[in-house]
C-alpha cells in the first residue's frame, strides 16, 4: 500500500464497517484488473543490496522517477517513500527491506496490464542503471542476510519491526526478504463475494505451487521451492494464513468485519504522526480504551482502511479481492498471475467450474496443502493425486474463462497467450525454483552469483 488513508470521518457502529466493505460491489462492467508486482534492487558491481540514502540509494530512484512521470511525492517524516499517479491511476511504493512495487492502475485487459508492467520496467531502468542498479525477479531474498538488508525510513514498518518477533519467528524475513506478485479483483455482490474469497482461497496453495521462486537464503539452497510461502506459516497468525470462517456457506461481509475488529492493530495516524497501537485490537479501540493515548481517540473510517491493509490472510479483503499467494518472479509472471486469476474468477462458466471443482476441499485438506507446498510444491500430494494433476484441470479451466471473456490486442490474440509461462512449468513437471536449484547444483557450479544475471529486469 503507498499510501496510508486519512479519511477523519468516525464510525459510529460496527454495521459502518460492514458498509465499507459492500460498497465495493461493482457491476461487472466497472471490474477490473489491478496487479501489484515487488522485486529486489541491487547493484551490478557485487550484487550488494541497495540503501535507503546516498546518491545511488533507493532515494536516488524515486526521485529519478518522479522527475520522469511526473507522479506526487508521499512523504514520511521528511523522507520520500513512494510516488502516486495523480488521479489514482498507480503508485509506487518501498517494501521494508528496498523491495521496489508498482501498485498498477485498475485495467480492463491482461493486455494493459503486460504493457503497464512492461513501461514500468522500462522507465526503471532508465533510471536505474546509470546508478549502476538493477532489478531481481524472485520470491526471496537469494543472498543477503537479514542484517544486511537495508531498512527503509517509513514510520509503520519501524512499528511493524518492533512487534513481529513477539508474534511470530518469521515476520522480520517476511517484511524485508520477500517479494510477490499480486492481483486484485472486483465482485458485484456480497455473494460473489463470497463464490471468489471460498474458490480463490482453496486454490492459493496451487498458485504458490505454480509461481514457487524461492528456494536460496543466505547464499545457498534453503530446502524450499517457495520458502516465502513458509515464512507465512509463522509470520502473525492472528492476522495471516487460511481462515476457516471463510468456508461457511453464509461467509459474508460482516464475518470478515467481526474477525478483523479482535486482532491487533499496527498504528493510527494523527497530525501527521504514526503511534503504535499494537497493544490493542480495533474493537477496543471502538469502546474508546485509547482515550488516554491518541488525540480524538475515537477511530475513523481513515484508521479502518489502514487496518484492512495491515492484515494478511492469503486473499485479503478490502473493497475488492487480492490474491497473495504468489512469488515473486521474472517479468513474464508479471502478466501470468493476473491471467490465471481471471480467467478463474471473471467468467461465469470458469468460476462456475472452478467452484464444482472445490466446492467438498475442506479447511482442513487446503490447510494440509498449504502447509506442504512450501516444500514439495507441485509433488505436493492432494487427495491421491499430485498438485502438478490439479494444476493442469485448473489451468485449463482459467483458460476457459480468458477465452470466454475474448478480450483480444491489436494483433488478433486473446488473453490465453499469457498462460503460456504456467503451461511450460507443467509440460516440463518442474517449477522454477526446482530449475533454479538444478542450475546451481551444476553450471553455476555451486555459486548463487548467476541468479543475479539470469533473473534480472
Amino acid at each position: 500500500m503507498a499510501r496510508d488513508t486519512t479519511d477523519f470521518s468516525p464510525i459510529e457502529s460496527t454495521d459502518e464497517l460492514v458498509g465499507y466493505l459492500a460498497a465495493g460491489n461493482k457491476p461487472r462492467d466497472k471490474w477490473r484488473i489491478g496487479t501489484e508486482h515487488e522485486k529486489f534492487p541491487f547493484y551490478v558491481d557485487g550484487n550488494a543490496p541497495v540503501p535507503y540514502a546516498g546518491p545511488r540509494g533507493i532515494k536516488a530512484l524515486l526521485d529519478g522517477m518522479k522527475d520522469k512521470l511526473g507522479w506526487e511525492p508521499i512523504i514520511d517524516a521528511g523522507n520520500i517513500i513512494g510516488l502516486v499517479e495523480p488521479t489514482g491511476q498507480g503508485a509506487i511504493s518501498l517494501e521494508p527491506g528496498g523491495q521496489f512495487e508498482l501498485s498498477g492502475a485498475p485495467l480492463e485487459t491482461i493486455h494493459q496490464t503486460c504493457r503497464e508492467g512492461n513501461a514500468h520496467l522500462a522507465q526503471l531502468r532508465e533510471i536505474a542503471e546509470p546508478l549502476g542498479i538493477r532489478f531481481l525477479g524472485l520470491g526471496g531474498s537469494p543472498k543477503w542476510t537479514l542484517a544486511e538488508t537495508p531498512k527503509m525510513p517509513k514510520s509503520r514498518y519501524e512499528i511493524m519491526t518492533r512487534y513481529m518477533p513477539k508474534v511470530g519467528t518469521k515476520g522480520l524475513d517476511m517484511m524485508y526478504r520477500t517479494c510477490t506478485i499480486q492481483v486484485n479483483l472486483d465482485f458485484e455482490s456480497e455473494a460473489d463475494m463470497r463464490r471468489k474469497m471460498q474458490v480463490s482461497l482453496k486454490l492459493q496453495p496451487l498458485a504458490t505451487a505454480l509461481f514457487a521462486n524461492s528456494p536460496f537464503t543466505d547464499g545457498r539452497p534453503n530446502g524450499m521451492q517457495s520458502w516465502r510461502g513458509d515464512i507465512w506459516r509463522d509470520t502473525d497468525n492472528q492476522r495471516s494464513g487460511l481462515l476457516d470462517f471463510c468456508f461457511s456457506p453464509d461467509f459474508g461481509f460482516a464475518d470478515y468485519v467481526d474477525w478483523a475488529l479482535d486482532v491487533p492493530m499496527y498504528f493510527v495516524i494523527r497530525e501527521g504522526h504514526y503511534i503504535d497501537m499494537t497493544h490493542m485490537t480495533f474493537r477496543e479501540f471502538m469502546t474508546g480504551k485509547a482515550r488516554n493515548e491518541v488525540p480524538d481517540a475515537m477511530p475513523t473510517m481513515g484508521d479502518w482502511a489502514n487496518h484492512l491493509s495491515t492484515l494478511f490472510p492469503d486473499v485479503r479483503l478490502k473493497r475488492f479481492l487480492e490474491m497473495r499467494g504468489a512469488d515473486g518472479g521474472p517479468w513474464r509472471r508479471i502478466c501470468a498471475l493476473p491471467a490465471f486469476w481471471v480467467g478463474l474468477l471473471y467468467d461465469a462458466e470458469a468460476l462456475a467450474a472452478a467452484e464444482e471443482l472445490t466446492r467438498d476441499w475442506t479447511f482442513e485438506e487446503v490447510l494440509a496443502m498449504r502447509n506442504a507446498v512450501p516444500e514439495q510444491a507441485l509433488a505436493t500430494m492432494f487427495r491421491n493425486r499430485s498438485l502438478m494433476e490439479v494444476a493442469r484441470e485448473v489451468i485449463a479451466i482459467s483458460r476457459l474463462g480468458l477465452t470466454n471473456r475474448g478480450r483480444k490486442n491489436r494483433d488478433g490474440y486473446d488473453e490465453t497467450s499469457f498462460l503460456s509461462t504456467l503451461d511450460e512449468v507443467v509440460a516440463r513437471g518442474t517449477t522454477s525454483a526446482h530449475e533454479m536449484v538444478n542450475a546451481y547444483h551444476t553450471r553455476w557450479g555451486g555459486s548463487i552469483e548467476p541468479v543475479f544475471m539470469e533473473y534480472a529486469y
